[in-house]
């Protein structure tokens, strides 16, 4: 009887302890997977258990149904806002890094011009965009600038900080060795920043996306942001839904790619 019974507290334990390691050795991706599916399943299961009208909430079912249904469209105005977005993001990434060089080199410069930065930053960019439109037209050009806008500040942060964090000791080292200024940045400093330049260019490319749909909300015939503001119009939810699931798959693509990206630029930190 008392082996019944260990049997029946051991074997719950071996499961559990088995289940465990299991998940814990699935990768990243099929984890981020299945609770993606089983988020979706609990909503589809909420909505229509709780009979939750298609105005207000609609089923993820009605939505992949609406994505399968016009795709090609829907792929349009996606690679419309990709475009946006990359182009923001590029300018924000080049621009930042310069400008955080220059802060970082020139103490003048710092002194002058960092406090302008900060307080340029603090402006909301959705009160700059009309004025952008005024300035550019209702092309391409206002989006891109929201999006470097917006996008732009958090390089400079990270690497201003990167290009500060690199012990003195070392600095010192590579002056005794003779080496020079411009030695010691693409030697010394820049690789040692690299890893905060990198977490700087991630919130950079997530803001770059914000800044691309904020361009597109205040003006523009294409894009994710076209869509959102033309469905909320007429109350189309389902509509909204789908442009914000391809926003989310957009980010999520994109921070993966910058974030393999990072891993090759690093390696030698490893090493």
């Amino acid at each position: 009887m008392w082996l019944i019974s260990a049997n029946c507290l051991v074997l719950p334990m071996v499961q559990e302890i088995a289940m465990s390691k299991a998940l814990r050795s699935m990768p990243s991706w099929l984890a981020g997977v299945v609770s993606t599916v089983v988020v979706l399943l609990a909503w589809e299961l909420i909505c229509w258990l709780g009979q939750v009208r298609e105005v207000i909430l609609p089923r993820p079912s009605l939505i992949l149904e609406d994505l399968y249904g016009e795709l090609g469209w829907y792929m349009g105005q996606a690679l419309y806002t990709l475009g946006i977005t990359l182009a923001g993001f590029v300018l924000a990434a080049v621009g930042g890094v310069l400008i955080a060089v220059a802060l970082v080199g020139s103490p003048l410069f710092e002194r002058f011009c960092y406090p302008l930065i900060v307080g340029f930053n603090s402006i909301p960019k959705v009160a700059l965009a009309p004025l952008f439109v005024v300035w550019m037209g209702t092309g391409y050009e206002p989006k891109v600038a929201i999006a470097f806008l917006i996008a732009v500040f958090a390089v400079i942060v990270d690497t201003v900080q990167g290009l500060r964090s690199v012990s003195p000791d070392i600095l010192d080292l590579g002056r005794v060795l003779k080496g020079g200024p411009v030695a010691l940045f693409f030697k010394v400093r820049l690789p040692s920043a690299l890893p905060s330049i990198m977490a700087g260019l991630k919130v950079a490319l997530s803001l770059a996306l914000v800044g691309a749909i904020v361009g597109e909300f205040v003006s523009s015939q294409r894009g994710l942001g076209f869509v959102i503001m033309s469905a909320q119009g007429v109350f189309d939810t389902v509509r909204v839904f789908s442009a914000l699931f391809i926003l989310a798959v957009m980010g999520l693509v994109l921070y993966f790619l910058l974030d393999a990206v990072e891993k090759r630029a690093t390696r030698f930190r490893s090493n």
